[in-house]
């Protein structure tokens, strides 16, 4: 792989966590393409090839759906993430797509100022890639541990 497209998946996955972090989350669906798949799942899940997760969305439409709910409908206590991303690790994927695994770590910032570390884990992602950008053909959203202590509300 070369290390621009290894620069434009660390700055696709820079940019998807900063839009997370800031709260601008009706911004979230649009990194994905228009039929993208969206899952967050455990470790031991994964590897055992098992298809459901916490959150499941197969389209834009449903990410913006989920937002939506987020804004009007769910009650949760305030929060925001924080995101620590590590280097892409890419592998080449059908007709110029990638693929890339990319470790994470998320801390939880209540609305009273407490930060934990919320989650770890991996992104799985496949990626697509067209004349102006790149864009989440599928995110999985692998989680180290299979407990979350409370609503997990935003995305990971």
């Amino acid at each position: 792989m070369n290390v621009e497209l290894k620069l434009k998946v660390e700055d696709l996955n820079g940019r998807y966590a900063q839009a997370i972090d800031d709260g601008k989350l009706e911004a979230w669906p649009d990194f994905f393409i228009e039929d993208g798949r969206y899952r967050i799942t455990t470790a031991a899940n994964f590897e055992r090839g098992l298809p459901l997760g916490m959150i499941y969305a197969t389209s834009r439409a449903m990410l913006r759906d989920r937002v939506r709910s987020l804004r009007e409908a769910n009650v949760y206590e305030a929060q925001r993430y924080r995101h620590v991303i590590g280097p892409a690790l890419l592998t080449a994927g059908e007709g110029g797509a990638v693929k890339a695994q990319t470790s994470f770590m998320v801390a939880r910032i209540m609305q009273g100022g407490e930060t934990t570390l919320f989650a770890t884990g991996c992104y799985h992602d496949h990626i697509l890639f067209d004349a102006h950008e790149a864009r989440f053909a599928e995110k999985i959203v692998v989680l180290d541990s299979r407990l979350i202590d409370t609503l997990l509300a935003i995305p990971l």
